[in-house]
């Protein structure tokens, strides 16, 4: 079959699950908990805290707050000590220097994500996971676990300013470098 031909049936197909989303397919989207789910999100508070150097690394810190958590460098300073540790993990394993650490005071526990970039246009992603209120019991997250979708939409601009500044950018580096610093997420709902 001729590879237009081809293309065609299987857009066709495609389209078709989506004509007929009444289980007729094998794939069965689970209505109650997608509609539950949605009818739960909230926007949360995502501020920039500063842009530091952990473990050698020019690194953006950013807070997200779940209504009713606050996210203060001081109570969650062992946060930011693991953080340092696996971003200079990182630098051993081939890491550019750049990298963000996200501080989340979820509903149901405590966050940290740890992403920096690497050679060959990829990156480096840690997760660490503890109860609510207690930053000092973060451990390594478990295998498998990715970004929330607060989390994920940090990740998202980063990616996006790390692409727009840094590699397609124009001018000296220092310059590139200092518009990608400049370039931060920020969520401020009025009920949070």
């Amino acid at each position: 079959m001729p590879e237009g031909i081809d293309h065609q049936v299987s857009h066709e197909r495609r389209l078709g699950v989506f004509a007929e989303l009444d289980g007729r397919h094998g794939a069965r989207p689970d209505r109650v908990a997608l509609l539950e789910l949605a009818a739960a999100y909230h926007d949360r508070r995502t501020t920039l805290l500063g842009l530091d150097d952990l473990g050698g690394q020019l690194t953006k810190v950013y807070a997200i707050e779940a209504p009713g958590r606050t996210v203060t460098l001081d109570t969650w300073e062992h946060a930011l000590h693991l953080a340092t540790d696996q971003l200079c993990q990182d630098l051993d394993m081939g890491s550019l220097g750049l990298g963000c650490v996200i501080l989340h005071a979820g509903g149901d526990g405590d966050y940290v994500l740890v992403h920096s970039w690497v050679e060959g246009y990829m990156s480096r992603l840690a997760i660490f996971t503890g109860p609510v209120r207690t930053p000092t019991s973060l451990r390594p997250a478990a295998v498998g676990l990715a970004p929330c979708v607060w989390e994920a939409a940090v990740l998202a601009h980063e990616r996006d300013a790390y692409v727009r500044h840094v590699l397609a950018g124009s001018g000296p580096l220092d310059q590139r470098l200092r518009a990608w610093s400049s370039d931060a997420f920020a969520v401020s709902p009025s009920d949070n």
